[in-house]
């Protein structure tokens, strides 16, 4: 189900046994933000349900992006209810090393 299309930003959701997975591509950034903040809204109440965000085709992403994936982890976390960030492209990883953030994401390693 593709809930957000767009140019150079995509999510697509997909639900599975209890697990909400949205896989993210392209660039998440300033200009897609508002958008996608609106479509995790539900997802990131939805106590009921893991949430995993899949970021292995994720070209980009910038502070606004980070932001959001921490807003998400925050209120996750003040639920009580499982996110998991997985498939973390290399450059993307580097990005969160840096910034101190990659021990906050709990991640899924591939299988």
């Amino acid at each position: 189900m593709n809930t957000n299309k767009n140019e150079k930003f995509n999510a697509t959701m997909q639900s599975n046994d209890g697990t909400i997975t949205v896989v993210l591509s392209g660039e998440l950034d300033l200009s897609v933000a508002p958008e996608f903040r609106l479509m995790m809204k539900p997802l990131v109440e939805d106590s009921n349900h893991d949430l995993i965000i899949n970021l292995k085709n994720l070209k980009y992403i910038d502070s606004t992006g980070i932001g959001i994936l921490l807003s998400i982890l925050k209120a996750r976390h003040g639920m009580g209810s499982k996110f998991l960030v997985e498939d973390v492209p290399s450059q993307i990883q580097k990005l969160f090393d840096m910034t101190g953030i990659s021990k906050f994401f709990a991640t899924k390693e591939n299988s």
